[in-house]
């Protein structure tokens, strides 16, 4: 029994143009050069596929030796290789010698000057592509779409917008690129009334069933706040695409909305359509606000399943979430499984430091990038430093990060800057100093600079600095109950009981608010949340009872409670019941309540922990040999052992 030859090998197609394409998307350049040499040298369009071949593997040397046999040849003039050519140069990244043949191009046309556009558009040299844009006498759609495209992309909202308009003055009609365009552009610009003219044209040129046209609208819309006009606009396409799924997530993070980002993300997996890297960037940042570590977990896993959990934007918001919620080892473990990196990346890992109160730990980190990496040393580096020193007490140190940023590296400093260093001053009790330097400062300051001074002073009992400084907030935001509460905590410590009671008459007098604290933790996939003197959980009266108890333990074991920090006048014992009723202590008594015995407890608050619940959690660890995390307003705080990672409570 025998196979005939043509059986197994399958014959090349008779015509050269196909034969040709075969050989090369496979690889075989110098066989199909060799078998068509004479139908190549009569046929200048069958040097396609070498060309493309070499595109796709990125082979420059091939590129090059290709080039050189056309202009052997005397092909090289021909506008049709000439146009292949660079645009091989372009994608493999050889840019220059792309840009040096469209200089020796007899002949050029439209394409000519789109492909010089493109390769100056990504490699962001936008004057150069705007010098070759004016200059071209005939200008097609797709060259108009590059140019708005590429300022768009650089943040070039208004000139972006500009050349539509002047692209649409001379009569050409756009298409659902020129539109994706223009939306991003105009959710650059925070212009909804641009953004809504634009979406005019999708109507009169019967593009409002497009999938790009309307993510891009969808996204334009959530951008600026509109989060129902953009979700109208998603739930009239007929068919969700990724795109379209990822333009609904991430506009409802933008919007403040993590738990609808994670419900969302449910129902898209449900929906049949698989996450991509943007995806899971965004679903993490969910998870990181929430502080909601299981489903992090979770994430992460299916992250890993599809291939997406080494991409450098993952990994940095898995640094991120991981340190929100208070596991710091497994952020520290990610970073250290990087493959690729980049600047974003070490200056998570450094602010997942400094935001746990190992102030230490992230200058080390910050030495190793600047002396064994090539990573490029920016102002958020510097800006995560900063805060990692304020939060570990490193005052001298964290003066001197800010000198050097300033004399050796040259940046200006921000606000935030700022911010950090009149923290550092203040915690260690140098108010005066703090004062100086935001009136000195070459920046007009905001309500959280200030806010953050009036913290000092409420930690170092200076009342009079305190006013002057609730002062200088009420003239930025008369409406911040922050700034209120801070002062009466102020005037309560020093038994003012009248100033406080003028205070809170202001407040009502104003109208103003306070923020109610909140605190929660996850178990199972469940977030269970109080509020201050919660009774709506259902066991509500065995979480007091338990707390009873709890607290008489306490006492025990030398606790005295911190009734400085009530702001009602008022016996010991009313004010210990306030006390009892806060809402990060009913949340870490049911914790106890319903966590296997030896489990670390992680508890998050939205509000600043008051001194009190502080030193109640270091009690706590020691009577239940507990390893309690608490996340507040502010920063970490790690009770192991009756002890703090951080130096006093705040």
């Amino acid at each position: 029994m025998h196979c005939s030859v043509s059986s197994v090998f399958r014959p090349l197609s008779s015509d050269p143009a196909t034969a040709i394409a075969t050989l090369c998307s496979k690889g075989n350049l110098r066989e199909a050069f060799q078998r068509f040499r004479l139908n190549i040298f009569t046929n200048t369009s069958l040097f396609t596929p070498f060309i493309q071949s070499c595109t796709t593997s990125q082979s420059l040397p091939s590129g090059k030796q290709l080039h050189g046999l056309l202009v052997v040849s005397g092909f090289s003039s021909d506008k049709f290789i000439c146009n292949h050519l660079m645009s091989m140069y372009s994608k493999i990244g050889d840019f220059p010698s792309a840009v040096a043949l469209y200089g020796r191009m007899p002949k050029k046309n439209y394409m000519s000057s789109n492909i010089l556009i493109y390769g100056y558009v990504r490699a962001g040299d936008l004057p150069s592509a705007r010098k070759v844009f004016d200059e071209m006498p005939d200008r097609k759609l797709t060259t108009w779409n590059a140019m708005i495209a590429g300022l768009i992309h650089s943040e070039y909202n208004e000139e972006g917008l500009s050349l539509f308009r002047e692209m649409h003055g001379l009569g050409f009609c756009p298409d659902e690129y020129t539109l994706g365009s223009v939306f991003s552009g105009s959710a650059g610009l925070r212009s909804v009334s641009i953004g809504q003219q634009i979406h005019g044209y999708t109507i009169k040129y019967g593009l409002e069933l497009d999938l790009v046209v309307n993510s891009s609208l969808a996204h334009m819309y959530m951008r600026n706040g509109k989060l129902q006009d953009g979700e109208i606009v998603i739930r009239s396409m007929p068919v969700r695409n990724l795109v379209a799924w990822n333009t609904l997530i991430m506009g409802n993070a933008q919007n403040g909305c993590p738990e609808t980002v994670l419900y969302l993300y449910k129902i898209m997996k449900i929906s049949g359509c698989r996450p991509n890297k943007i995806t899971f960037v965004t679903v993490l940042s969910s998870c990181s606000d929430l502080a909601i570590r299981g489903q992090g977990q979770q994430i992460h896993a299916e992250a890993i399943k599809i291939g997406a959990s080494s991409v450098v934007a993952v990994v940095s918001s898995l640094i991120s979430m991981y340190s929100k919620c208070g596991c710091l080892e497994d952020a520290a473990k990610a970073f250290s499984e990087r493959i690729d990196e980049d600047e974003v990346m070490w200056s998570s890992m450094i602010s997942a430091y400094g935001f746990h109160g190992h102030g230490d730990e992230a200058i080390k980190l910050f030495n190793t990038m600047v002396e064994q990496t090539e990573m490029e040393i920016n102002e958020v580096a510097f800006l995560n430093l900063l805060y990692a020193c304020s939060h570990s007490g490193l005052r001298d140190k964290g003066l001197e990060l800010f000198d050097m940023m300033v004399e050796k590296y040259g940046f200006k400093p921000g606000l935030k800057h700022y911010t950090c260093v009149v923290d550092l001053l203040g915690r260690a009790g140098s108010l005066d100093q703090a004062e100086a330097k935001i009136r000195s400062m070459p920046i007009k300051p905001d309500t959280i600079i200030w806010k953050t001074l009036l913290s000092a002073c409420n930690i170092h009992k200076n009342t009079e600095m305190a006013q002057r400084v609730f002062q200088e907030i009420l003239q930025i935001d008369p409406n911040d109950s922050a700034c209120y509460v801070l002062l009466a905590n102020v005037h309560a410590s020093a038994k003012r009981w009248r100033d406080v009671s003028e205070v809170r008459k202001s407040m009502r007098d104003k109208n103003v608010k306070k923020e109610a604290g909140i605190s929660w933790f996850e178990h199972k996939g469940e977030v269970h949340r109080f509020k201050m003197g919660d009774r709506s959980q259902p066991k509500s009266k065995e979480i007091y009872s338990y707390l009873k108890e709890l607290t008489l333990e306490m006492k025990l074991k030398g606790y005295k409670p911190d009734t400085a920090s009530v702001l009602h006048d008022m016996d010991e014992e009313e004010k210990e019941s306030d006390l009892v009723q806060h809402s990060e202590k009913l949340a870490v008594a049911y914790a106890l309540m319903i966590l296997p015995e030896g489990v670390p407890i992680r508890i998050i608050k939205n509000l600043r922990v008051c001194s009190d619940c502080h030193v109640a959690f270091r009690y706590i660890s020691v009577i239940k040999n507990r390893e309690i995390t608490l996340r507040d307003g502010s920063r970490f705080h790690h009770f192991r052992n009756g002890k703090c990672s951080c130096a006093d409570y705040w």
